[in-house]
């Protein structure tokens, strides 16, 4: 994932003909013997096409204010000449106020793909009607960076947008593929959706708006009170863990955040993180190496 980020990083330098969002679009089939490359390389174009082309809101975004973002997809199947098999991996970023830094804001990896495509497809989405699974998985992920985002700049700022998502999980049940209802299974595009848009993880949406716009935006201006901030955002995950301690949006926010947690607390002014680090290694011990190095 850091090497995603990197590219990131490189990305939102590249002037690119786009709306809202600036995303870098991988596809690695390097696990499938005699892919047709011609073919792969149309779905790559026809992606990155469809995402950075499309107007997905009714705002106007500056260039410096879209939204930088990497989706990776990762083919290990491919059961007929146009139908494949694997996982995506979606990385968003958002940029930190008054500075060159991006911050991570959203970090997931769905192994739960599969979908057509044919080489001269062109790729469309309809608001009323299932077209395809891959439209409906990208479309769905675009509307889950808009939310995660604009919840980062104002309190429950991106609600019209996990809406929009919530339409997609909807009519994607329409086409039976597996992901999209409640009873797929945990850590689905339906439970993502479900538990963003739940009053029983309301604290989720809190945490990722203080965190960002009372923390890291604060930090050219007064580090130590931008750390503080922080420390206090992070520790609302406790209300998460004490309703459910294996929230999934617990695993999404620490998959997101814990290298950037681990940088902030383990270096510059020092503020008192014992409860910090205490509540992180209750919370999410699977880090428990990263949370030993905060100092306290």
């Amino acid at each position: 994932m850091r090497k995603i980020l990197y590219l990131i990083i490189f990305f939102a330098a590249i002037q690119v003909k786009s709306q809202e969002l600036n995303c870098l679009v991988i596809i690695n089939s390097d696990q499938i013997q005699n892919v047709n490359s011609q073919l792969t390389e149309n779905l790559q174009t026809a992606i990155s096409e469809y995402i950075n082309n499309r107007k997905w809101t009714n705002k106007e975004y500056k260039p410096q204010e879209r939204i930088n973002c990497a989706i990776t997809l990762n083919l290990i199947e491919q059961t007929s000449s146009t139908e494949f098999k694997g996982s995506i991996e979606v990385l968003a970023s958002r940029p930190v106020y008054n500075s060159t830094y991006q911050s991570p804001i959203f970090i997931y990896k769905d192994n739960d793909m599969s979908f057509s495509f044919n080489e001269f497809q062109n790729l469309i989405y309809n608001e009323n009607s299932f077209e395809s699974n891959l439209v409906s998985i990208l479309t769905f992920y675009v509307y889950t960076i808009l939310g995660i985002d604009a919840d980062t700049f104002a309190l429950n700022g991106g609600e019209v947008y996990h809406k929009k998502a919530e339409q997609v999980v909807n009519l994607a049940q329409q086409g039976g593929f597996s992901g999209w209802n409640r009873i797929d299974g945990n850590n689905t595009r339906y439970q993502l959706n479900e538990n963003l848009l739940s009053q029983t993880f309301k604290d989720f949406r809190v945490i990722m708006y203080e965190y960002h716009l009372n923390g890291l935006d604060l930090m050219s201006d007064d580090k130590k009170e931008a750390k503080k901030n922080i420390s206090e955002a992070v520790l609302k995950l406790k209300n998460i863990y004490n309703t459910r301690p294996n929230a999934f949006l617990l695993r999404v926010f620490m998959d997101t955040k814990s290298d950037e947690i681990l940088d902030i607390f383990s270096d510059g002014p020092r503020i008192n993180a014992v409860k910090l680090k205490e509540t992180l290694l209750k919370i999410y011990p699977t880090y428990s190496d990263k949370w030993e190095e905060i100092k306290i």
